[in-house]
């Protein structure tokens, strides 16, 4: 699904963030990015949804080299980028309504298009219909993640980048959304990679966890976590094992 090839990143005249980076995600995978602050992993995000360009090396997504961001990707990001005066439904449909005026390739228009029968069931899936007519200022902050969601996923992408989506939110809508974010994953059969700097976050939600460190990074260090996702997996022994190997390879770094 993504091939990152001799990546080289840096942010002009700085020290590169990556270096001859190489990294390999197959489809249907639920990784995690974590490391501290300034690692480079909402970098890493942002070259993978194509808002980026390498300085050397490649990004493959689904077999076609990046140069662009992709219509089949969804970016989620941490202040969820909603429009305020916007209601739900509008910004739930926003997604489709660029998607109507560039084409699902970016680059042809469809014809008889309708966004707002195309997000309902999404609107009615994230339980966001008692609100589908409120504005983002008169609803909570999970809900305002859920219409973020709404938008991403009415476009059917066969790959997800979430940049801490839920490192704002209070424990208990944060674990919900987490719980859904996984029901989703698994439903769709979806690529997930997810950036986070909290190591439960990432212990929880990737079978597989990419561990970055201070620039640059040349190579990937990978944690392998089969269990993840799994019912009662945050109470379970290996989930507390992977979280103290994850602490105490952060520590080390």
């Amino acid at each position: 699904m993504i091939q990152v090839i001799d990546l080289t990143f840096s942010y002009g005249q700085n020290p590169a963030v990556f270096q001859n980076f190489n990294w390999e995600v197959q489809r249907g995978e639920a990784w995690a990015v974590l490391g501290p602050s300034g690692c480079g992993k909402s970098t890493l995000l942002y070259l993978l949804a194509g808002l980026y360009l390498p300085v050397s090396g490649n990004i493959i997504v689904d077999g076609e080299p990046l140069q662009r961001p992709r219509p089949q990707s969804g970016l989620i990001i941490q202040d969820y980028g909603l429009l305020p005066w916007a209601t739900v439904r509008q910004n739930a449909s926003l997604g489709l309504r660029v998607r109507n005026f560039y084409g699902p390739d970016g680059k042809h228009t469809p014809q008889d298009f309708i966004p707002e029968q195309n997000v309902l069931p999404w609107l009615k899936r994230l339980g966001l219909e008692q609100v589908a007519d409120m504005y983002p200022g008169q609803i909570s902050g999970g809900q305002r993640q859920r219409t973020a969601i709404a938008r991403t996923l009415a476009l059917n992408p066969d790959l997800l980048l979430m940049d801490e989506p839920f490192s704002s939110l209070d424990a208990p809508t944060r674990e919900g959304l987490q719980a859904l974010t996984l029901e989703l994953q698994q439903e769709h059969a979806l690529t997930l990679v997810l950036v986070t700097h909290a190591i439960e976050e990432a212990a929880l939600l990737g079978k597989k966890i990419l561990l970055l460190n201070q620039p640059p990074n040349i190579q990937a260090n990978i944690i392998h976590n089969p269990d993840a996702g799994s019912p009662e997996y945050r109470h379970s022994p290996h989930y507390m094992e992977i979280c103290y190997k994850l602490r105490a390879q952060m520590e080390m770094s």
